[in-house]
């Protein structure tokens, strides 16, 4: 069969050679789709190149593939490129370092709106946060939708992927920061003391802060609702208090 070209849209890879080659050049790729019940053939063989590499591999419907490939022959695989390599939560410390500056990390529980994730980074870059890190499963990744929502951020912002966010929050800790999570039912952020090294925990859309992770902050930060609303959206909480933050930084 006629090799396929990689789709118009330059985050999506269709086809078993083209996404083979992605691997094999190294590119950074945020995640492999395959159809549910497809892994047969030469598909076996790619799979296991994306497991040495540690890429997520995810089963879907054939007709989420037909909707990504824009109805070209996906042959039961499409992988999803990432705008932007990953950085390392040592590439972050070592921002701060350079910058003479104590740490300022966020972190994000499952943030799963690319709009949102790219919203954050914007005003992460805006004030002054020396990097992102996010789950490598269950998140928003590194999108061109990603990208397109932070305005060009995503080029400043060095954003980690970990595997497991409770771990890392015990690490931050060890490395001498202050985790502040927010959640419903905290203290009320105009009276938290962010004069220090900082991470702050930006929870879920939908269900918030997880309960480990939840735990594991060394406090829990609120802000004030006054209307009958009883949430604010991710994002716009998360730039309210990384201005709140960067305020007691100067």
């Amino acid at each position: 069969m006629k090799d396929l070209k990689q789709n118009q849209k330059d985050d999506v890879i269709v086809g078993r050679n083209p996404v083979s080659e992605a691997i094999r050049s190294s590119r950074t790729i945020d995640r492999i789709l395959v159809t549910k019940g497809g892994k047969t053939g030469a598909i076996v063989g790619i799979l296991a190149k994306a497991k040495e590499k540690q890429i997520p591999i995810k089963e879907v419907d054939s007709k989420k593939l037909d909707y990504l490939a824009g109805n070209e022959n996906h042959q039961g695989i499409i992988a999803m490129a990432a705008v932007k390599e990953y950085s390392s939560v040592e590439d972050i410390f070592a921002l701060a370092e350079k910058r003479q500056e104590k740490p300022f990390i966020v972190v994000l529980d499952e943030i799963e709106d690319p709009h949102n994730l790219g919203a954050i980074i914007r005003t992460a870059e805006c004030t002054g946060v020396h990097g992102i890190i996010i789950p490598k499963r269950r998140s928003a990744t590194l999108s061109f939708a990603v990208g397109k929502a932070s305005a060009g951020a995503v080029e400043y912002v060095p954003v980690a992927r970990v595997t497991n966010i409770a771990n890392t929050i015990d690490e931050l800790k060890e490395r001498g920061l202050w985790v502040f999570g927010a959640d419903m039912n905290g203290t009320e952020y105009t009276e938290c003391d962010f004069d220090g090294a900082v991470a702050l925990v930006i929870g879920n859309e939908g269900k918030g802060i997880g309960r480990l992770v939840r735990e594991k902050c060394d406090q829990i930060v609120s802000l004030p609702m006054k209307g009958k609303i009883n949430s604010l959206n991710a994002s716009v909480a998360a730039g309210v208090l990384m201005y709140a933050v960067s305020s007691k930084r100067k």
